[in-house]
């Protein structure tokens, strides 16, 4: 076997285990999902960490990864409990905010890298959310409240909340040694 095939042969296992992990991770993301701690009236909710595996994602295999797993339990999200009032909506509120995930990727080489890329990675799914809430949904803000103030404080209340949660948790020497260590093992 000559050196470049098994450079490829290389390649394509590290890209093929990426995938496996990315697929996984996606599963656990939406089973997660599901396991709601709070539910939002209007849409939204606190679950069990399910935003981490898109996180980790990022994290463990870099931003493209992330990004595109993000983007991908986005439209598996629309799919599987889909809200559409237009095409722009839908792609603001699916693949570009739970794709936003993924920016935990640029943070891996960090000290406290995934705390730093989780936080950037939720902050980057508020921002898309809010957005969307101005946009499509200022309707719903109470008479005279602004309605960035209003989707901002919405979305804040369960991301936010969320994310603190999930903070703490990883954050606990022995969680962040467990994922440091799988994210070494699996590279």
């Amino acid at each position: 076997m000559s050196k470049s095939n098994i450079t490829k042969s290389g390649a394509t296992h590290a890209a093929t285990k990426k995938l496996v992990f990315s697929a996984m991770g996606i599963a656990l993301a939406m089973v997660t999902s599901y396991i709601k701690v709070w539910e939002m009236p209007m849409g939204g909710s606190i679950t069990l960490m399910s935003m981490l595996f898109i996180c980790l994602i990022g994290y463990w295999f870099g931003p493209k990864y992330g990004l595109l797993a993000g983007a991908a339990y986005g439209l598996l999200q629309f799919i599987v409990d889909p809200y559409m009032l237009t095409i722009p909506q839908v792609i603001l509120d699916y693949p570009l905010a739970f794709g936003a995930l993924g920016l935990s990727g640029f943070f891996s080489n960090r000290k406290y890298g995934l705390q730093v890329g989780y936080f950037a990675g939720v902050l980057g799914r508020f921002l898309c959310s809010t957005l969307s809430g101005v946009i499509f949904f200022a309707s719903f803000a109470p008479k005279g409240m602004n309605p960035w103030a209003y989707s901002a404080m919405y979305q804040g209340g369960y991301l936010g909340a969320e994310a603190v949660i999930t903070l703490v948790i990883i954050s606990i020497p022995p969680v962040a040694k467990a994922l440091k260590q799988v994210g070494v093992g699996i590279r």
